[in-house]
């Protein structure tokens, strides 16, 4: 087990220098004056396809447990999450496009067995939601359809992808809160086990995924030397929503743990809908870009948002299910206020100094 979390960290982080030179080959850059990519920091031209070492660095492991079916489905989902993330590091796909085959990453996981069947109800016991069911004849055999189990966690691994790949816009920000989150579902896992997959494996895959991170992150954190890209951001979120329902249903851990990236994509979500904007559309609107404007450095953003994540990783630990989601929720309205009042700030001082 060691072995393969050394071996995840090894290929991830000595994958990295070929990949920058394979991207600028295939003019796989961002130049900061890009109009097309509002929503990056960075200065000059920098290197995209992060997510190609990141993914190396999980898959090679992985193969070592092909022989169980959930892995083999999440192996393919993993990897149509990457072809289309490196094709958008290219091409720059549609958001529109994107968001389709996000869920149709998240719809081959699920058939592969991957649903939620109950969801804690935050003020008593839990809801079941593998009660709502069809049966389907096909091929001379019956299927039985939990359909808002697996509707839901559909919903669920597809705004995770999008709401984690919106919190990479600084150098270091995406792998560090990554490998925290990681490591906190890896701990929980250990106490339950479900689906047709050990606790042990569970815990293995989490660990995989931090480690990986982390092997990235050095050349990520500032000065970067690469962009995560789409392919990162996009695989990060897919791997902690499916792995929070592996883990018993700890999605109200990971919702602790994310916190910061999810209140800062509820916020950015309905703020371009109530502006008369596509949610899809990227801006330059992030609590990070605020931070950016109050003077804030990259290396301080960064960690700022790693420490949230492990503060809130660690309150996960001494509360309960029902606790959990009144805690999410508590941290959403105390973010929220933290993040409009830092807009606010902002916004004073432009008009101050101009």
């Amino acid at each position: 087990m060691i072995g393969l979390i050394v071996l995840s960290f090894l290929i991830s982080f000595f994958g990295v220098p070929p990949v920058i030179v394979l991207a600028k080959k295939l003019g796989m850059v961002t130049l900061a004056t890009d109009s097309s990519h509002p929503a990056h920091t960075h200065k000059g031209s920098l290197p995209r396809g992060g997510g190609l070492p990141i993914f190396l660095g999980i898959l090679i492991p992985m193969l070592y447990f092909l022989h169980i079916k959930i892995v083999v489905f999440l192996i393919i989902g993993m990897s149509l999450v990457v072809v289309v993330g490196l094709i958008d590091d290219k091409y720059n796909l549609s958001p529109y496009l994107r968001f389709a085959l996000n869920m149709l990453a998240s719809l081959i996981v699920v058939v592969g067995g991957v649903g939620i069947p109950f969801v804690t109800n935050p003020f008593s016991g839990v809801m079941h939601l593998d009660q709502f069911k069809f049966t389907l004849e096909l091929f001379g055999n019956t299927y039985t359809v939990l359909w808002l189990a697996d509707l839901v966690a559909v919903i669920w691994i597809t705004w995770c992808m999008n709401m984690v790949n919106w919190s990479k816009g600084v150098d270091g920000q995406l792998p560090g809160f990554v490998f925290i989150a990681a490591i906190f579902l890896g701990i929980v896992s250990l106490r339950f086990s479900r689906h047709d997959i050990s606790k042990e494996i569970i815990t293995l895959l989490c660990f995989l995924t931090a480690f990986s991170f982390l092997g990235f992150l050095p050349w990520n954190f500032y000065p970067q030397k690469i962009l995560p890209g789409y392919a990162a951001g996009s695989l990060a979120g897919y791997l902690l929503a499916v792995l929070s329902i592996l883990s018993w249903g700890k999605l109200g851990t990971l919702m602790l743990v994310l916190a910061l990236p999810m209140t800062d994509a509820v916020l950015v979500f309905f703020r371009r809908l109530l502006s008369g904007k596509s949610p899809f559309r990227a801006d330059r609107g992030h609590f990070h870009h605020i931070l950016l404007d109050m003077g804030w450095s990259r290396r301080r953003i960064a960690i700022f948002y790693w420490l949230v994540s492990l503060i809130t990783g660690f309150f996960s630990f001494w509360v309960s299910s029902e606790k959990k989601v009144f805690g999410a929720f508590l941290l959403f309205f105390v973010l929220s206020g933290i993040v409009f009042g830092s807009a606010f700030f902002v916004k004073n001082s432009h008009q101050e100094n101009s």
